[in-house]
């Protein structure tokens, strides 16, 4: 599947369940899925994950800027045969693009799922840490192979 359709659905979901958040609930509500363990609860997120860097719009953009425009750069020089490797970049690049998207529009995330024992987050994060997991596993999976390759 090229990057750009999974791109494209990724960025799709993310930002129609953001407006449904957005235009169903009011700021700081929370409606419980399972009573004190899973809740949607609607925050807006001035800064990255857990809170940190608070306020940092320009820094967000930029950074997230470079990371798509890396992302689009490098995606092209991925074999067709490491499709964990490219589902994994698509999955970065969508959701990179989902929260970019409201830091440009507002400043900050909407935030949704709340599992009470972790910051809540939403789709788009769902799909950055995925994505870099996959990225992680296949390097570390290929760096394991050429070192066993090598011992032979």
């Amino acid at each position: 599947m090229p990057i750009y359709f999974l791109a494209i659905g990724i960025i799709l979901l993310d930002q129609i369940s953001k407006f449904l958040i957005e235009n169903s609930m009011e700021l700081g509500d929370s409606l419980p899925v399972i009573e004190g363990i899973f809740h949607i609860t609607y925050i807006l997120n001035p800064g990255a994950a857990f809170g940190i860097l608070e306020n940092q719009r320009l820094f967000f953009i930029l950074i997230a800027t470079i990371m798509i425009l890396m992302t689009g750069y490098i995606y092209p020089l991925i074999p067709q045969k490491s499709k964990m490797l490219r589902l994994g970049v698509g999955m970065l690049f969508g959701g990179a693009v989902g929260n970019l998207i409201d830091r440009i529009r507002t400043g900050l995330v909407v935030d949704f799922f709340d599992f009470k024992i972790w910051p809540i987050f939403n789709i788009a994060d769902i799909f950055i840490v995925v994505g870099v997991g996959m990225i992680i596993i296949t390097m570390f999976y290929a760096d394991c192979k050429m070192k066993g390759e090598k011992n032979e």
